[in-house]
């Protein structure tokens, strides 16, 4: 695998999911749904584990191939690193859906709208990340594809969620799958980071 590729599809990653949390903040203005806020807080917590694998990645390459000791401490530390923030936004999670309340959900569309896109994107990257780790393996390409193919499919459970949301915002069923929504969001957290910290970053694929 050509290094600069590798560069170049990491940079990528964090130009490309940077508007997420952004847009979900102001959106939260506006809309009070339970997933919502569990998306912005997943996907802010994500950017940052990208920022870093980048930055990792750009440190282990700097100066060619790195030796091994210095490759282990840097995979090591950045993804113990992220694999800690995961569980902990993971927990924080539990707690927002078990304090919710059954009030107007509000305007959830742009939320709704970030969540189409990022089923798109994410699956794009899901399988740019496994191309890329099965050319060459590579424990931080390796730990970008496990994320983003648990990114693609949490996104298909926020769809649906807001969906919900914005079809019946009155139904009472909307208010279990909202609730639902944020859980699915939470698990996926605190799983990725646990396996995160527990493999130091390498799929198991």
């Amino acid at each position: 695998m050509d290094k600069n590729r590798g560069e170049r599809t990491l940079l990528a990653s964090v130009l490309l999911s940077s508007p997420g949390p952004l847009v979900l903040g102001i959106a939260l203005f506006f809309g009070q749904s339970s997933t919502q806020l569990a998306d912005f807080i997943r996907r802010t917590v994500e950017l940052a584990a990208i920022v870093v694998s980048w930055v990792v990645f750009r440190a282990l390459y700097k100066d060619g191939e790195s030796e091994s000791s210095r490759r282990e401490r840097l995979e090591s530390t950045a993804n113990k690193t992220v694999g800690v923030a995961m569980c902990l936004s993971g927990l924080a999670m539990i707690f927002i859906t078990l304090s919710s309340s059954k009030a107007d959900k509000g305007n959830v569309i742009p939320g709704l709208i970030i969540a189409f896109l990022g089923v798109v994107v994410n699956s794009w990257f899901w399988f740019r990340y496994r191309k890329l780790d099965r050319e060459k393996p590579d424990a931080i390409l390796a730990v970008q594809s496990r994320l983003y193919g648990a990114k693609s499919v949490v996104d298909i459970c926020v769809v649906l969620a807001l969906l919900l949301v914005t079809l019946a915002p009155h139904a009472p069923i909307t208010f279990a799958v909202d609730l639902g929504g944020s859980v699915v969001v939470a698990l996926y957290l605190i799983r990725s980071g646990y396996l995160t910290i527990r493999d130091r970053g390498r799929a198991t694929e």
